[in-house]
């Protein structure tokens, strides 16, 4: 488990060039232009890269220099990494969500003289803080106006690197060569729940170790299909991009979310990442087309979940199912699970999950339909991966066995502890905060708490997060919060609270898309969302599926009492991360009126 592994290349520009030299005319990337398909070769590639690498070069980018990129998951991202990178630079991520204020503290932080800007929009976040950012020296735009001077457009930046190549043939070359394992390749900062985000320093070895890492664990291979929508500015996107480059498979490339079920079927890629917020969306919209046929084509879908889930268990217990379950499970895969799977592009070798727990009962569901989803563990300080489930060896409810390399020890207050190559160098500028992080020994602390079963981890809750009541009863927040969005297709978000409090409440949102036609179905279809958040046939829904949700948990586990919120948690109120993550401390100051109200006695209780 903890012996070292190490990679045949110096930098991710090394290994770019392998992947040239061995896949040049092979398809790199799929992207969409005007509502069709475009690809990219890696010979393509490497001459994109070269070109946008020698064009930084000419604007005075040298080894390790920060460059920003500020953009939604799209090609030009990549490319613009990729140049950055052999640039000899290091990337600076930046989310398209971040305001004027918070793209000006990371650009400033991290020192980035250059920044790739989406459009104008975002150009004009970085123009209304040019005074606080007196480094910056240019903005390289993909879709924004050049002015000529201080903005240019990616095509004005390739065609000096053109120029420059040209002039200097050996000079790329020269550039990459000078490219070590320890220069920093990649500052991600983390959106964290209270004050500034830290920058967590990333090198090329940590993102070399993960390429290997990859490589050696085998289940993807040159013959995949990937299609990528997650977030670039996130580490899970990024430790795919490197995954890609390993063993050369071509990657469908759209960040727009809404666009997601429509590109499964164009693209049929073999696998998916996605974070648990989608597959929970995607169970709630099954579930509720379901319902919608009427009541004979729902009770059908019931049986046939029914009988997916004892195929399933007995499949998982290395057990075989007997012939009537045989028979019964072929009608239910061609009376349900075939279509769901056919909506996927009908090739799906199996979804990848992170960035946070998935539902047990979730996993269950898509299993007896036929789709593995392997669940995966890592933190932005491990450059993503660090456990990893197998498509042949896995356990549902776990997040797999550590990828080689990585070590992992439970301390003794059940915190995750990990050490390898995927361990950041430290947090940017703020030595004591990497010191309370990595122990001496190398250890970094993960904030996570977890168990092992074997060599498979189970992450619990975070250390952070655990709800100590006033009884003294602990109580694991998300695994509530998962189990009540696995029993009701109607609940968006959920936070539980309960810390030093008498017992457990919580604050719900709705899913909207599931909520609208329930609501036309029961005569409230001339209500808006918010109204419907405070129809009291709306709150029984509710409370009949948390009453459902209580009788399955230890008593100090059950929710006494509930608000269902006017809104959704959103990006824009600080409420989630744009990888979809809870900040429960965000939500508790947004809404602390709510959450006092149900410690008095002015709230039904349930």
């Amino acid at each position: 488990m903890g012996a070292e592994i190490s990679s045949e290349f110096r930098s991710i520009p090394d290994l770019l060039r392998y992947r040239v030299r061995q896949s040049e005319a092979g398809e790199a990337f799929r992207f969409p232009v005007d509502g069709q398909w475009h690809t990219l070769t890696w010979g393509q590639v490497w001459e994109r890269a070269r070109a946008i690498a020698l064009g930084l070069h000419s604007l005075g980018v040298e080894a390790e220099q920060p460059c920003g990129i500020l953009a939604s998951t799209r090609v030009d991202w990549i490319l613009a990494d990729l140049g950055i990178l052999c640039a000899g630079g290091a990337t600076t991520t930046i989310y398209p969500t971040t305001t004027a204020e918070g793209c000006a503290y990371i650009v400033a932080d991290s020192d980035s003289t250059v920044v790739f800007a989406e459009n104008d929009e975002q150009v004009e976040k970085l123009r209304s803080m040019r005074d606080q950012l007196p480094n910056l020296r240019k903005v390289v735009t993909f879709d924004g106006t050049s002015d000529g001077n201080w903005v240019i457009t990616l095509d004005e930046l390739e065609e000096r690197g053109r120029r420059l190549a040209a002039s200097e043939a050996e000079l790329f070359e020269r550039i990459i060569d000078r490219v070590e394992p320890e220069q920093l390749a990649t500052l991600i900062y983390t959106s964290g729940t209270t004050g500034n985000p830290k920058g967590v320093r990333l090198v090329h070895a940590n993102w070399l170790y993960e390429a290997e890492a990859i490589h050696q664990v085998g289940e993807l291979t040159i013959d995949d299909v990937q299609y990528l929508w997650l977030p670039l500015s996130h580490v899970f996107g990024k430790v795919l991009q490197v995954g890609q480059l390993r063993e050369g498979f071509p990657t469908a490339v759209d960040g727009r979310v809404e666009k997601i079920v429509e590109n499964l079927a164009a693209v049929r890629p073999t696998f998916v990442a996605g974070a648990p917020r989608i597959f929970e969306k995607v169970y709630n919209k099954v579930v509720l087309q379901a319902k919608e046929g009427g009541a004979a084509k729902y009770r059908i879908f019931r049986w046939a979940c029914d009988v997916g889930l004892q195929a399933s268990r007995l499949q998982r217990a290395g057990k075989r199912p007997g012939i009537a379950l045989k028979v019964q499970y072929a009608i239910a895969d061609k009376l349900v699970f075939r279509q769901l799977r056919e909506k996927f592009g009908g090739r799906l070798r199996y979804f990848i999950s992170g960035s946070a727990a998935l539902a047990p009962d979730i996993a269950e569901f898509f299993h007896a339909a036929g789709i593995l989803i392997v669940e995966g563990y890592g933190l932005t300080e491990t450059s993503a991966a660090s456990f990893v489930n197998r498509h042949d060896d896995y356990r549902l409810g776990t997040v797999g066995k550590p990828f080689p390399g990585t070590e992992v020890r439970i301390a003794s207050d059940g915190e995750v502890l990990l050490r390898g190559g995927g361990v950041m160098r430290g947090y940017h500028n703020l030595p004591e905060e990497t010191a309370e992080t990595i122990d001496d020994e190398g250890w970094l602390h993960t904030g996570d708490i977890g168990e092992l079963d074997g060599d498979f981890l189970r992450i619990t809750d975070r250390k952070k997060d655990l709800i100590k009541t006033s009884g003294g009863k602990y109580v694991a927040p998300q695994s509530v919060e998962g189990k009540l969005k696995a029993l009701t297709p109607y609940v968006g978000n959920v936070v539980v609270f309960g810390d030093q409090r008498p017992y457990c409440t919580a604050l719900i949102t709705l899913d909207e898309e599931a909520i609208v036609p329930w609501a036309r179905e029961n005569e409230l279809g001339e209500l808006t969302y918010e109204e419907l958040t405070a129809h009291p046939k709306v709150t029984e829904l509710i409370g009949e599926a948390i009453d459902v949700l209580n009788r399955g948990l230890d008593r100090h586990e059950t929710i006494k009492r509930f608000t269902i919120l006017g809104r959704d948690l959103t990006v824009e109120n600080n409420e989630v991360t744009p990888s979809l993550k809870i900040k429960r401390k965000a939500v508790a100051e947004n809404h602390g009126d709510a959450v006092a109200r149900m410690y008095t006695d002015t709230v039904q209780s349930l």
